[in-house]
Parts: C-alpha cells; structure tokens; sequence
C-alpha cells in the first residue's frame, strides 16, 4: 500500500469508499514517499464531513501534500446538518475580538457563523473558552460596545482543516466537490500560509465553497477553478452563499469562472491580486436589484483588479469589520487601483452602481484610487452612473479626498460618466467678469471640484465688442450650491472659449 498510494487500492483495501478516501488522506500526513493522495480520476463519495486535523492526530504540519484529479462526493444524510445556536454576549471595543459573557456557551461551536445587530459579514468564532464564557473572534463587530443576542450557525464541509492550528502549504489541484447544496467544500486551518486550490470546481456547495475561520487563509492562491451556485434560479438578493471568504493578508484570485452567487469574495485583508477573474451574478428579474460581488473590508487595500469580466455585480469597499468605524487619523479608504476590467449589467434599475463604497463611520475619505482603462456598460436599460457612495451609516469627506484618479474608462448605457481629471470645454457667449463652469455631476461620486490644474482658451478671449483681451483670468473652486462647480474671473467682462481641468481631489 506504500507502494501504490492511490485512492482506488485504498477503497479496494478498507472496503469502501468513505473509509479509504479518509486512510489515504491519513497517511498523507505521514511517511508515504509520496507528495500526492492520487485520486486517479475517480469518485470519493464520504458519508460525513472529513476531520483531517482529527483524523491525523496534528495540530501542526508545514510540508507540502496534495490531494488531486478527482471527485469528492458527499453522500447525503443527517451528518451535513447545520447547527444553530442564540446566546447572549457582551462585546466591547476595547478588546475587539471577543465576546464574553456568553450564554450557553457550551453549545456554542467554533468555527460557527457569527451574526446579529452590529455584525459584518462572514465573522466566525475561531476560538472558545467554556471556563471563561469567552468566545475569540476572526473580525472584529462595528455596532459598538454593548450586550446583545447573537446566533450561532456552524456549516458543514466535505474538507475540514480548521483543527489545525498551523498547516503551510498544501495543496488541492485538479478535483471536482460535488456539494448538492447540502454542505460547503473546504474549511481552511486556523492558521497557516500559502493553501493551493487550483483546477478544481465547486459544484452547489452551500453556504461557501471556500471558508476561513481564521487566518489560514495568508497568501492562499486560487487559480483557475469554477464555482457553480445551488442558487442560480434564485433572484440575486435572496441568495446567501458565498464562493469564499479571506480574513487574512496576501490572497492571489486568478482566472476563476463564478457563476450566480449572492458574492464572490468577501476579502478581509490586504494585498489582494483579483485578476482574469469572471464573476456573474444576473437572474430573471426586470428592473433589478444587484449584489456585490467582490467585497472588501479593510479601508486602506494595497490591492489590484486587472482583466476581470464583472457581470451583473458591483465592486463594494467597507470598513465593516472594524470596531471603532469612525475614522481615527488612520489610512482612509484607498490603496485600490483597477485597470483593464470589464463591467457589465442587464435589465438592472437605473439606480444600479458597478463600484460602491460604504463607510459604517464618520469622517472617512478617498486617498490612492485609481480606476483606470476600464469598460462599463449596460444592456437593456440605462444606470445613472457607474460609481457612488452608500451613505446607509455615513458620507464621504468630499473636501478630504487626495489622489483620486478615475480617468480613460469607457461608458456605454450610464446617463453621467465620471472622470477625474476632468477636461470641460465652456462657451462663454455674453461677456462677463466671472465665468461659472458647472461640472455636471460628472467628477466621480458626485465630489467636489477641488484643483484646477489647467485651463486653455481656445481662441482669443473677447470684450463685448471684438477687442482681444490679455487680461490673465484667475480660478475659484468648490463653488455651487454643491462644490462642484468653479469659477473663472477676469479682469474685464470677457466672452470666449475655456478648455478647464478639473479634479476632485488635491494635491498630496
């Protein structure tokens, strides 16, 4: 059996399927001489969940193993079930990832699914202590301090590594989960770096393909894999699952088809690559409401999306998982640049965005977003603008924004195309001293007109009758009822032809 270290000598050796998938993956982790558990093209079908931590024994394992080139299937039955569970817990945001107090903390199982008021999106328990009433964290909550009751709900997966406390470097390549929308597919450690999945696909898991609990997540790779919603023939706002989630710093997402889930990726660190990825999240509705479909948490990203085809989705940036919302002189939102993605909608509501950005506090602000050589466009109806700010919680600072770059992109079917900078051209038909030049809700997230940092006239500026005027003008911005507009002044009533640059952000 050391010799031939492959799925079908395992099942022929122990008798079934369920039992010989389970030894091989146990003796993966052990001295084998082999690298790969070789499923040799075959169907593994396991009768309830695959405890690998528990199976080996380890806590800790940080050489590379693979497991490829094949089908994990579940058999279904009882052993898929969720468990849910309500307790009340105090939280407090001076100890940001922990809730303690927790009744009936006995029933409360790591690895759960936090949820309540104040909660983010995709908060687990990572860890509990029974002794202390205490529960750890993955995220921190942004309600703020206070006692409430939260639930509690633990998802089953067909692969399950979250009992290991450290596991480097291992690999998933080439294997189709057959999930029948009765559990999630993998369960990542509690802590590890560099998890491979490539090749695979995730066929109806439900609620996740991908789940991280902790921080297992560092530097993950997903590549190439295809992720098949149980939930196509639902409309977009009623589905819940998710392809992935990632607490953790470093994750690479690349040319990966996603087909109708309620997200993508729900990203809760920095450093993410998104790239050549092709996501779509439409349905049968008319005049439709949409979902996001690549989440991130973090304000400041250090991020890239390059080549992606976003269908029917948008791109939401929060800071949900922060316990003190507000900003806090720290890094606001940013560190994002997106170039050369491809957006598209259908049959949406002309209230529909490809890009959002959503403050659950007070004082934030844009700094270090470039959205550049881009396509956005619409089928079927037109959206009112590609890009706003969800002020659900809060508003941006408009007067705060630096180093905003929104320029190049192509539009088609949006009603106000953004840009910043922003090249105006205005007709001054009747001489005047003062020239307003009006924006036209065209500088991205309807900001402020912040700098001029050109203007040209095209032609000899005039007086009222033809004498030229040499006179030089001088600019005024953040003028308007709004602050969108500015104001070219000049020494004399003048009439002529102004090309004006605009931005809606200042100078560092």
């Amino acid at each position: 059996m050391s010799h031939s270290f492959d799925f079908p000598t395992y099942a022929a050796a122990f008798g079934s399927e369920d039992m010989g998938f389970r030894k091989g993956v146990q003796a993966l982790f052990f001295f084998t001489n082999h690298v790969d558990f070789d499923l040799k093209g075959r169907r593994a079908r396991v009768e309830s969940p695959v405890d690998v931590a528990a199976l080996t024994g380890l806590s800790a394992f940080a050489q590379r193993r693979r497991i490829v080139n094949g089908q994990i299937d579940l058999v279904s039955g009882p052993a898929w079930a969720e468990t849910v569970v309500n307790a009340q817990a105090s939280y407090n945001t001076g100890s940001a990832l922990r809730l303690d107090n927790v009744a009936n903390i006995a029933n409360v199982p790591v690895g759960a699914r936090v949820g309540g008021t104040g909660v983010g999106r995709e908060v687990y328990v990572k860890s509990r202590s029974v002794s202390a009433s205490r529960v750890v964290l993955s995220k921190p909550l942004f309600g703020g301090s206070g006692t409430r009751t939260y639930s509690f709900r633990k998802f089953q997966h067909i692969l399950d590594f979250s009992g290991f406390q450290t596991l480097d470097r291992f690999e998933i390549a080439d294997v189709e989960f057959l999930c029948k929308g009765e559990a999630s597919a993998i369960n990542l450690p509690t802590e590890g770096a560099i998890f491979q999945v490539k090749g695979c696909t995730f066929n109806r898991p439900f609620p996740k393909g991908i789940t991280s609990t902790g921080d297992g997540c560092q530097g993950m790779l997903v590549d190439n894999c295809q992720f098949l919603s149980h939930e196509m023939a639902l409309p977009a706002t009623t589905r819940e699952s998710i392809a992935l989630n990632t607490n953790a710093n470093d994750v690479k997402l690349r040319n990966n088809r996603v087909v109708r889930f309620a997200h993508f990726a729900l990203l809760g660190g920095t450093g993410n690559i998104v790239s050549g990825n092709h996501f779509f999240q439409g349905d049968a509705q008319q005049n439709a409401t949409r979902t996001a479909g690549i989440v991130f948490t973090r304000v400041n990203l250090l991020s890239t999306m390059s080549a992606n085809y976003i269908d029917n989705c948008y791109i939401e940036v929060t800071n949900e998982h922060s316990a003190n919302p507000n900003w806090n002189n720290q890094f606001s939102f940013g560190g994002l640049t997106m170039t050369g993605n491809f957006f598209l909608c259908s049959n949406v509501a002309p209230n529909f965005r490809f890009f959002r950005v959503k403050p659950y506090g007070q004082g934030h602000f844009l700094q270090g977003l470039q959205v550049n050589g881009n396509v956005f466009r619409t089928l079927n109806g037109w959206i009112d603008r590609a890009e706003d700010v969800d002020t659900s919680f809060a508003n941006l600072r408009f007067d705060r924004f630096r180093n905003v770059v929104w320029e190049n992109n192509a539009y088609n079917g949006i009603t106000n195309p953004a840009e910043s900078p922003l090249v105006l051209r205005h007709n001054q038909n009747s001489a005047a001293a003062s020239w307003t030049i009006d924006t036209g809700q065209k500088l991205p997230f309807q900001g402020w007109a912040r700098t001029v940092p050109s203007f040209v006239m095209e032609g000899a500026p005039r007086g009222q009758g033809a004498e030229v005027r040499t006179g030089m003008p001088y600019m005024m911005v953040e003028e308007g009822p709004n602050n969108d507009r500015v104001r070219m002044v000049w020494p004399n009533a003048t009439r002529g032809r102004a090309v004006v640059t605009v931005r809606v952000d200042a100078p560092l």
